[in-house]
């Protein structure tokens, strides 16, 4: 998802398949998901999918077969399926709660409750069966609720075959044709699929514009569509010389079909989302990294020269930071990833993004590092974004404000300071939310977008002040070691890193994600050599402070939180533990004190600087 602008402040494994892909064949070997000794399980699907898609009318027939495999302990009497593009009608939920939002997107607003019967979206399944048994269903808004003729039991497989029928909605958000840019079709969230079952049962929000959450699997899908459109997006193209348009071998010779249009076949091996764009008017270019990747770049040849020549120096800084996120975290499994122009901002999907092109430099740079970031977060480490966020947005920040500091070299001593300013903006305005409430129901998308972007991102920059840079680092690339291709939870990103660090972090998940506890110490009073801080705010912290002597030395004392039961790696002096029952701590120097900072970092997220130095 593209950065949020709020109030003129910028807001900012393992693998359970193997993946052997040449330019035409993919082999894909999948096993039951289980984590050793710790009870873990995850619902498997494989999809089949054969679209034909009408060009002028924008609507698609479709058939579907889902081998659905029922990893868990339970017997299951129902399943149900997302149907996206029911949102996009007037009445939906979608439609009431963005006209009735104090703040909604300015992309929706009332542009849903506007569309004619030829401009709304729908998925209409006609048929469903269950191992070749016809099943009760009935289409509730954006889910498809079934009764199963015989529960699927623990270990069991089963096969759904479909028929639907659908209608691409007018663009207005992420998915649909015709945007603003003139790009056709942006085919996110298209076909009916099957809601996420786990731990903690179904996951079947209604679709209201935010987050996902998918099963993991494999899919085959065979597209129909106009000769001259060009496509691009999940997966690998398998029949490259028979659609051509770019992904053809050049030393062969093209085999294409008579008539009018031409079939795509695209296999994706273990993911949890499929998705693609398509123009008349694409450019397709494909930037070969040396570790074997293909980048692919789609977008339009009617953009003005400044954008073409944007898109072009885009392809190697794309490999750049294809290059960073696998180093800083793990090393991106499969061999191809698309960057194409489409939706309305910028949204991230398996495989490949979309990103509106009309963009400057800075801009376009942004939101592809941004989105490519997601790669890893949320997708490869599918958390619940419906659920959780801040783990898929928040963490996307806060690797890509990295990235594009190096890559760009813009020198920055903290690249999250936009982070920073846009939590204290709703904190100092009272309408902060904890991370813990649902995405899609936040009172604002203001207290949404802060919280899942700019505080989702200070979990980790602010952690880095906690157990120190280095730890954090480590635990990042410990978390996609050991959840990459899971549903991981905001108690495995904490006990990660308390593995890495061997600190105690319950507290600080507790504080920073289930309220809205506040972090304010100030400096109390200075006296000689005797220093007496107090804790303001309801959340307690470990405190760096540095003192500067009437000689000009400085000395960084770092003061622990009990509750940790230790403290970062650190060349500060270590003094006694501060506990949390305690609202004040005096200690005394060696030295007459001229001045004293606390926490001369600026990592530590406290809402009131004016009482953290004395004698500045």
């Amino acid at each position: 998802m593209k950065k949020i602008i709020l109030s003129l402040l910028l807001l900012p494994v393992i693998s359970c398949a193997t993946v052997n892909s040449t330019k035409n064949k993919t082999i894909t070997k999948t096993k039951v998901h289980k984590q050793s000794n710790q009870g873990y399980w995850q619902q498997h699907v494989d999809y089949t999918m054969d679209i034909d898609m009408n060009v002028k009318t924008y609507q698609y027939k479709g058939t579907q077969k889902l081998v659905y495999t029922n990893n868990s302990p339970d017997a299951l009497n129902k399943v149900f399926y997302h149907l996206y593009f029911n949102a996009f009608q007037p009445n939906s939920q979608m439609d009431v709660r963005s006209r009735n939002i104090q703040d909604p997107d300015r992309r929706v607003g009332d542009r849903i409750s506007k569309l004619s019967p030829s401009e709304i979206g729908y998925i209409k399944v006609s048929s469903l069966k269950q191992n070749g048994s016809v099943v009760k269903h009935e289409t509730v808004g954006t889910i498809l609720e079934v009764t199963l003729n015989k529960p699927i039991q623990p270990g069991e497989s089963v096969t759904f075959d479909m028929i639907f029928d659908a209608q691409v909605p007018k663009q207005i958000r992420r998915s649909g044709r015709n945007s603003a840019e003139g790009v056709a079709l942006s085919m996110t969230q298209w076909y009916p699929k099957m809601a996420e079952y786990d731990f903690e049962g179904w996951h079947t929000p209604p679709y209201l514009g935010r987050e996902f959450h998918g099963v993991w699997g494999n899919f085959d899908v065979t597209l129909h569509i106009d000769k001259n459109y060009v496509v691009g997006g999940t997966g690998y193209v398998q029949n490259p010389q028979e659609v051509g348009h770019g992904y053809e071998d050049k030393t062969k010779p093209l085999n294409l079909p008579s008539g009018d249009k031409l079939t795509w076949k695209f296999t994706a091996p273990n993911v949890h989302d499929f998705t693609w764009g398509a123009d008349l008017e694409f450019i397709h270019d494909t930037y070969k990294m040396d570790n074997g990747i293909d980048l692919h770049f789609l977008y339009k040849k009617t953009l003005d020269a400044e954008y073409l020549e944007n898109w072009k120096k885009l392809q190697p800084k794309t490999a750049e930071l294809m290059k960073y996120f696998s180093e800083h975290i793990g090393q991106y499994p499969y061999k191809q990833y698309s960057v194409i122009q489409g939706g309305d901002g910028g949204m991230e999907y398996a495989m490949c993004t979309l990103i509106t092109g009309q963009r400057k430099w800075g801009s376009l740079f942004g939101v592809t590092a941004h989105e490519l970031a997601h790669t890893w977060f949320q997708f490869l480490l599918a958390t619940n974004e419906s659920k959780h966020p801040w783990m898929d947005e928040g963490f996307t920040t806060y690797i890509s404000n990295k990235a594009e500091n190096e890559i760009l070299g813009e020198g920055k001593e903290n690249p999250h300071a936009g982070s920073y300013r846009g939590y204290n903006y709703v904190v100092k305005n009272n309408i902060e939310e904890p991370l813990t409430t649902h995405a899609d129901r936040y009172h604002t998308n203001t207290a949404y977008g802060v919280a899942s972007y700019s505080k989702g991102n200070i979990f980790l920059s602010q952690l880095e002040y906690i157990i120190g840079k280095e730890n954090v680092a480590k635990t990042l690339k410990k978390y996609f070691e050991d959840f990459s291709f899971k549903h991981p939870t905001p108690n495995d990103i904490k006990r990660t890193a308390e593995r890495v660090s061997g600190l105690q972090l319950d507290w600080y998940l507790n504080e920073w994600t289930q309220t809205t506890h506040i972090i304010d110490y100030g400096i109390k009073s200075v006296n000689g050599k005797e220093i007496t801080l107090e804790r303001i705010g309801q959340m307690p912290m470990p405190i760096d402070v540095e003192v500067t002597y009437t000689d000009g030395s400085k000395e960084l004392f770092n003061i622990p939180l009990r509750m940790m039961r230790g403290e970062k790696p650190t060349n500060a002096t270590v003094i006694t533990d501060w506990t949390f029952a305690h609202p004040t701590y005096t200690f005394t120097t060696k030295k007459e004190v001229k001045s004293v900072e606390i926490d001369p970092s600026k990592l530590m997220a406290d809402v009131n600087q004016e009482n953290n130095s004395y004698g500045k």
